[in-house]
């Protein structure tokens, strides 16, 4: 299985020594992991230096180097940049591809993120008919954002009317910072292992973003972290602790079966 590799500890050095991720503190190695097995490198803490071999080596097989604030919101994003063998052709249909298509592209994703909200919803005991009548009403583009109307109703359902997302608070929304940034570093590769390029969005398009198809796409997988983080909750959880970053972290094992397998 592709492991999500976390540093929350300060201080800690990486690098590669013969297939392996090494992290080392004061010269002495305290882990390692097989670099083959690694999918992303998140770092959390603060005072952590790497080696540039390190960062070529996961460049090679594909991996990500994910940098995050003190809130747990992604910072930077390192992605290689030959991620496959047909990426020229792929990034110049991309860029070409008529707006019309990426309306109906947005469309479909945020169909999913509705759909997704409210089985989260009902799986938690909500009610959540509405959110099928939500998903139906989403246009071409989502012209009347009807993104943020399920939004509205959804927070309020599953976390309680007290509940205000803020990419800036502790507590939850710090869980979902966490919980988010490994979707979008998961995003992130994937784009660029089917010879896309990050930056050129469906839907994103701050010219300041470079991960805006990454942003775009990591939408229907939201509520996969937000059913987590009620579950943590439920559980005594309530902050980013080691084992709610593990928990996490084990989103991208999960099977999501879909029409194509």
């Amino acid at each position: 299985m592709e492991r999500i590799v976390d540093i929350a500890t300060d201080g800690r050095h990486l690098s590669a020594h013969r297939g392996f991720l090494i992290v080392a503190e004061d010269r002495t190695e305290v882990g390692r992991v097989p670099l083959d097995d690694i999918a992303a490198v998140i770092v959390h803490a603060h005072g952590v230096t790497w080696s540039t071999n390190l960062i070529v080596a996961l460049a090679e097989r594909g991996a990500v180097m994910l940098l995050c604030g003190s809130n747990h919101h992604p910072a930077a994003i390192c992605l290689p940049i030959d991620g496959h063998h047909a990426q020229n052709g792929r990034m110049r249909a991309q860029w070409e591809a008529k707006r019309p298509l990426a309306k109906q592209l947005w469309r479909s994703v945020i169909v999913a993120k509705i759909r997704w909200q409210g089985a989260v919803l009902e799986a938690n005991g909500r009610t959540a008919g509405a959110f099928d009548l939500l998903a139906r009403k989403v246009g071409s583009g989502d012209p009347d954002n009807v993104e943020a109307q399920a939004a509205r109703r959804y927070w309020g359902l599953l976390m309680g009317d007290d509940f205000r997302r803020d990419r800036e608070a502790g507590g939850t929304n710090a869980q979902l910072n966490y919980g988010y940034a490994v979707m979008r570093a998961m995003c992130a590769r994937a784009v660029v292992a089917a010879g896309l390029h990050p930056s050129i969005g469906i839907h994103h398009a701050n010219r300041g973003n470079a991960f805006a198809l990454a942003d775009d796409l990591i939408e229907p997988f939201r509520p996969l972290v937000d059913a987590l983080t009620v579950r943590l909750n439920a559980a005594g959880i309530a902050e980013v602790t080691p084992a709610a970053k593990r928990a996490f972290a084990g989103l991208i094992a999960l099977d999501l079966p879909g029409a194509g397998g």
